[in-house]
């Protein structure tokens, strides 16, 4: 998944999208474990999409608690 995808999805959905990825690791590595895994760099690829994922709440995060103060900043005219 490309980060520009993510990035206009909303907040729930990227949620429950990370929530799926999140049981899809799990169960790729319980894959691992059992020798059962087909293809190895699938496991990779989930992990990276997380990591954008997380990045992407991350920054608006950030965003959200810039904004009120940048109103705050500037003095009355």
């Amino acid at each position: 998944m490309k980060v520009q995808e993510i990035r206009e999805m909303s907040r729930e959905q990227i949620l429950q999208e990370l929530q799926a990825l999140q049981r899809r690791v799990f169960d790729l590595r319980t894959q691992a474990e059992t020798e059962e895994l087909k293809i190895p760099s699938e496991l990779g690829k989930a992990r990276r999409d997380i990591a954008r994922m997380q990045t992407v709440l991350r920054e608006r995060q950030w965003a959200e608690a810039s904004a009120p103060q940048a109103g705050k900043e500037k003095a009355p005219e």
